[in-house]
């Protein structure tokens, strides 16, 4: 799987994320509390809403329609109505570069 340029680590936030979009996919990049970075499928499993308007807090990213939440790290779904995880992707940090492989 190719590794894909996403952004630099400073375009995000600690404990914020950022919508990325590529080759027709959209993606989800966390900067997390302790300072590394994590992504999954922008998309809530639940109603196929973007995530990049909701809440980002502890490990977790809250839908903002109907408050479904996830833990961006492993991509599980914690709180209904979702039921189903969000995919994860591999992230590396290079020379202040956010990478993700899909």
């Amino acid at each position: 799987m190719p590794w894909i340029d996403a952004c630099a680590t400073d375009d995000i936030e600690a404990e914020d994320l950022i919508r990325f979009d590529h080759a027709g996919r959209t993606f989800a990049i966390y900067h997390a509390p302790d300072g590394d970075f994590f992504c999954t499928d922008e998309k809530c499993t639940h109603e196929d809403v973007h995530l990049e308007n909701g809440l980002v807090q502890d490990y977790e990213i809250e839908c903002p329609k109907h408050n479904a939440t996830f833990d961006y790290r492993t991509g599980e779904a914690l709180r209904a109505p979702a039921c189903v995880n969000l995919n994860t992707y591999a992230v590396k940090v290079e020379d202040g570069r956010v990478w993700i492989e899909v």
